[in-house]
This record gives structure tokens, C-alpha cells and sequence, in this order.
């Protein structure tokens, strides 16, 4: 019984309501990300069954390549089939699996040297999951910024308002991110608000929109301790951090 109404629902809600190629998207997305991260986890313990690296040549074929192809994929295929049925549904997936396999990368990317195990490379989870959110919102009919355009009582007052506050929440934004709140910067993007909290509040020391900060606010860096980087979150002291 429970299961019937699962699929009349998914019916209703989502095929009905023309999401499923939205659906299968975030399906993709997820399945790729946590298929992967097992995968790297898998060869990075060398489990004698689990298939290794790619490596013809001795290359290593990192997995955001064939994210790529698939996004290309995806991408070009929705164009030469005019988004037509059942189409748009296959690449809707197709990309959803791309976008796992980039965005686990997404640091690798960024810095342009393989820091998948090293700190930096949380910026790749924090990238799968921000990716997540959005498309989560999306499905389930979150309107950006929570205004619906014409919604206002006179329709040219309520035109220029929707451009007031969209103006005003893309400045406050900006600003959240110029002092390294990126998660409030993005999300506030979706939600009215969360960028304003982002704006006013005090800016992260290592982000370019604090006074006196560094480029970099790592262990060594200069800054308000002197160069010694004993205010970095983590220093433990000279020679005693290391990295994996």
C-alpha cells in the first residue's frame, strides 16, 4: 500500500509536474558522488577486488574526465534532440552523473595539483553539497529569493520591486562572499537573508574583504601573529603538522 502511493506520488508531483528530468538529475548526482568517494576510499585502502586507477601508460586518468565527457554528453545531446521525450530524461541523468564526478574534483580543479586528501580538499564536499541543495530546492518548487515576478499588488510596483530586491540580495551576496562566507554568500543566492547575515557579519581573516588579513591565513603566513601562524585554526606548533 505504501509503495502504491509512493509511485502515484512521484506521479503527481513529479512526472505530472514535468520534474523528472530534474529528478533524475539529483538521482545521478548523488549516486555518482557517493559511488566515487566509496571507489577512492576502496583503492586508496588497496582492496585486493576492488578495481584501481586508471592508468593507461602510466597516466592516471582522474575520475573528472569522464565527468566531463558526460556533461558534454549530456549537454550536446539535449540540444540535438530538441529536449524531447525520453530524451531529456536519459541526459538529465547522464549529467546529474557527470556533475558528481567534476564536483568531487572541485578542488582539484581549483588549485590545479591533486589536494583530494589534503585540506583544501573539503572545498570539493562543501561543492557537492551547495550542488545538492540548489537542485533540491529546484525539485521541490523553491522560487529564488521567494518572489514571484508580478506577484505585487500595482503590476509596475511590484516589477520594480522584484528588481529592488533582487539587486540588493545579489549586492548582499557579493559582499558575504568577499569575506570567504561562501556557503551564506550561495545559499543566500536562494534564500533572502542568509547573504545579508553573511554581509554584516565580521569577515573571515584569511578573505580579501578583511582589513590587515593574509592571501593565504596558513601556518607561516603573515598576519596578525607575526609570521608565526600560531592564530591559524589548527597550528600545532613547528614540524608537528603533517599532511596525508
Amino acid at each position: 500500500m505504501q509503495l502504491a502511493g509512493l509511485v502515484e506520488a512521484y506521479r503527481t508531483h513529479i512526472v505530472a509536474a514535468h520534474k523528472q528530468p530534474l529528478f533524475l538529475l539529483l538521482a545521478g548526482f548523488i549516486s555518482s558522488f557517493v559511488f566515487i568517494r566509496f571507489s577512492v576510499r576502496m583503492i586508496r585502502a588497496k582492496v585486493r577486488w576492488w578495481p584501481g586507477n586508471i592508468t593507461p601508460g602510466g597516466l592516471h586518468i582522474h575520475h573528472m574526465v569522464f565527468g566531463v565527457g558526460a556533461l558534454l554528453v549530456a549537454g550536446i545531446g539535449v540540444f540535438a534532440t530538441n529536449g524531447g521525450r525520453p530524451w531529456i530524461d536519459w541526459f538529465g541523468l547522464l549529467f546529474g552523473i557527470g556533475c558528481g564526478l567534476v564536483l568531487d574534483e572541485f578542488a582539484l580543479i581549483l588549485h590545479l595539483e591533486d589536494v583530494y586528501w589534503k585540506e583544501e580538499g573539503r572545498k570539493s564536499v562543501d561543492a557537492v553539497i551547495l550542488g545538492i541543495l540548489v537542485t533540491g530546492l529546484l525539485l521541490i518548487g523553491f522560487v529564488p529569493l521567494g518572489v514571484v515576478p508580478g506577484a505585487g499588488g500595482a503590476e509596475g510596483s511590484g516589477r520594480w520591486g522584484v528588481v529592488g530586491l533582487i539587486s540588493f540580495n545579489a549586492l548582499m551576496s557579493i559582499v558575504a562572499l568577499l569575506k570567504g562566507k561562501a556557503w551564506t554568500g550561495l545559499l543566500g543566492i536562494m534564500v533572502p537573508g542568509l547573504s545579508w547575515i553573511g554581509a554584516v557579519r565580521l569577515a573571515r581573516p584569511s578573505s580579501p574583504g578583511r582589513a590587515g588579513g593574509t592571501a593565504t591565513g596558513r601556518a607561516g603566513g603573515p598576519g596578525r601573529c607575526g609570521g608565526t601562524g600560531c592564530c591559524t585554526p589548527g597550528w600545532t606548533g613547528p614540524g608537528r603538522g603533517s599532511s596525508t
